[in-house]
């Protein structure tokens, strides 16, 4: 399965970017990132589909890392081809698009600068597929 992130805005080259290249290349599944307008052009709906759609939104579900990893594993294991996980833009996701992802996900209630939020999605998607592969990466405790 591919892992795909997409983010409103452009992440350039400052340390946010290097943090976030340093976990997309740990990966071992294959992964995307697709960067969107923040303004104008660039919508969701320009992606291919089929994927399954995780919204990063405040009103979603803090999930523990073992907790993502067990819903990717369960995606990957019922045949979805890609698993998207999307920051929104400035304003936040619609409501529209809140009701057709298959997933909301809060990384706690806290408001996160985008640039940061890419990073922390990066690293629990490197998180998640290192213990899927049993990886010791994640320490439980």
């Amino acid at each position: 399965m591919r892992l795909h992130i997409v983010a409103h805005g452009r992440i350039g080259r400052g340390p946010e970017a290097a943090l976030v290249d340093r976990y997309l290349h740990r990966i071992a599944w294959p992964i995307a990132v697709t960067e969107l307008s923040d303004v104008g052009g660039g919508k969701l709906a320009d992606l291919p589909a089929p994927a399954v759609t995780v919204l990063l939104d405040e009103r979603g579900a803090s999930l523990t890392s073992r907790a993502l990893a067990d819903r990717l594993g369960g995606w990957r294991d019922n045949g979805m081809r890609e698993a998207r996980f999307v920051i929104g833009p400035a304003d936040g996701h619609g409501d529209a698009a809140r009701a057709a992802a298959a997933m909301l996900l809060s990384f706690g209630p806290a408001t996160w600068p985008h640039l940061l939020v890419r990073a922390m999605v990066a690293e629990q998607l490197y998180r998640a597929t290192s213990l899927l592969a049993g990886h010791p990466y994640h320490r439980d405790g």
